[in-house]
């Protein structure tokens, strides 16, 4: 029986194709990423909520601080997160992002009491408005549209109105009126 014996030089040459092939790959790879100095969230669209930011008292329309709420750019400035604190306590938080696929803002509320909010909408003049259908709170074999609105004033101050219709938009209840104003 005769052994045979593999060239060294060519098992070596073999190995080193491999190791040259798998760099090219990870290479390219690397290439195809976005650099780490890219910032995808530059936009004037992805900035349309920043009149949000900052750290607020929330006024009730009886002129009485009802909570505070605090609005951060978070991940690149590609979300706003929201950390809200109710006198009443409830809490919550919500993430609000600009799709560029279907170039509407997104917003993601859960809080403490088990509510969830999942709003989608956009800038109409000055004004943030997103919406929803969903259950009703009282019954929830009934669909209403729940719709909120941000509108920055030109004191610096925010006011969030939170409706709910039960007639497809005709009419509107109002469930949260608030003044948000600087905390000092």
């Amino acid at each position: 029986m005769k052994l045979l014996h593999a060239d060294p030089r060519s098992a070596a040459s073999a190995a080193l194709g491999s190791i040259a092939l798998a760099l090219a790959a990870t290479s390219a790879f690397a290439q195809s990423l976005p650099s780490p100095t890219a910032k995808p969230c530059e936009s004037s669209e992805h900035r349309q909520f920043d009149f949000w930011v900052g750290h607020w008292e929330v006024i009730g329309p009886a002129g009485k601080k009802v909570g505070e709420n605090r609005i951060e750019s978070i991940a690149d400035g590609c979300a706003l997160l929201e950390q809200w604190s109710g006198n009443g306590g409830v809490t919550g938080k919500s993430l609000n992002i600009y799709d560029t696929s279907d170039r509407r803002w997104h917003q993601t509320w859960v809080d403490n009491s088990g509510s969830l909010l999942m709003l989608a909408g956009q800038l109409i003049d000055r004004s943030m408005v997103m919406s929803m259908t969903g259950p009703s709170p009282t019954d929830p074999k009934v669909t209403v549209l729940k719709r909120i609105i941000w509108t920055p004033a030109s004191d610096g101050s925010v006011r969030q109105l939170w409706e709910l219709s039960s007639d497809a938009g005709k009419t509107w209840t109002v469930l949260f009126d608030g003044r948000y104003v600087r905390a000092r």
